[in-house]
């Protein structure tokens, strides 16, 4: 799934080119799906569990999952159905939000390197970084010259980062403009989700090729080998979740952590217990 998800580096990407209902790679319909993405939790479980474990012995090594997508593409959903497959004492989540007034008087950057996961911990990034080329260059709120500035120094900060140990999986939940529409809709015909709806969304999709552009250029100019974009398309909700799933786990897998030896005499201290 990673080669099959990933985008291309050094190419143009069009978002109109990939289908957001598609299902590549998938389980054969909702109900495998859902079977599917629950299969992977034990194995999710186990390798977050070596990875954590591992760190105690010394060990940096560590993943980063950064979720990036229009809004109602299912980010907080995928932190709810996937993550929480994990221990959440080894995750460190946070979900970015407009800068604080001291956030904004430090440089983009600042804010997201106090928020990176740890060693042996599972980051999740519910908006990330990006931001701060995605609304900035839609909303004109830096000029181009500073944006290309921060494409290259987030190509920077990713690449020192996995010289750190930091696995990174970057997601991009691709949302059509209709199921946007839908899950709108369903937010305000249900009030017990009207605490989900923002008036301001409304006006964001009047800008959405805006940032579709944005988010070509986030996807092209920001994805290296060191750290790629996956495209996972988002319409349907059960393939988004087992698409996500499956790429954590192929990640984790092939880091394959274990657990530390013992750095004490086992069999002594089994004595030691037996005769207490």
């Amino acid at each position: 799934m990673r080669e099959l998800l990933r985008l291309p580096v050094g190419e143009r990407i069009a978002l109109s080119s990939y289908d957001a209902s598609a299902t590549p790679g998938g389980p054969a319909g909702k109900a495998a799906g859902l079977a599917a993405a629950a299969a992977h939790g034990p194995a999710l479980a186990d390798l977050q569990e070596r990875l954590y474990a591992a760190s105690t012995a010394g060990e940096r090594r560590r993943m980063l999952l950064v979720l990036q997508g229009m809004d109602t593409s299912g980010k907080g959903g995928t932190v709810k159905h996937v993550i929480g497959q994990f221990n959440p004492s080894g995750c460190r989540i946070r979900a970015f939000k407009a800068p604080t007034p001291e956030e904004r008087g430090h440089p983009f950057l600042w804010r997201i390197t106090k928020a990176l996961p740890e060693p042996g911990e599972i980051g999740i990034f519910d908006r990330s970084h990006y931001e701060d080329v995605l609304i900035a260059r839609v909303r004109e709120l830096a000029p181009r010259a500073e944006l290309e500035r921060r494409y290259a120094e987030i190509d920077a900060f990713e690449k020192s980062l996995t010289e750190d140990g930091v696995t990174i999986v970057k997601v991009f939940l691709h949302l059509s403009y209709e199921e946007q529409r839908s899950r709108l809709l369903e937010r305000l015909d249900n009030p017990e989700k009207h605490w989900k709806f923002n008036p301001g969304d409304i006006t964001e999709r009047a800008v959405w090729p805006e940032y579709q552009e944005a988010y070509e250029i986030a996807l092209e100019r920001c994805s290296t080998d060191a750290a790629p974009w996956h495209l996972v398309p988002a319409d349907r909700k059960w393939y988004r979740n087992w698409a996500v799933s499956t790429l954590l786990l192929e990640h984790l897998e092939e880091l394959d952590p274990q657990y530390p030896k013992a750095d004490f005499d086992v069999a002594e201290c089994r004595r030691q217990l037996l005769t207490q």
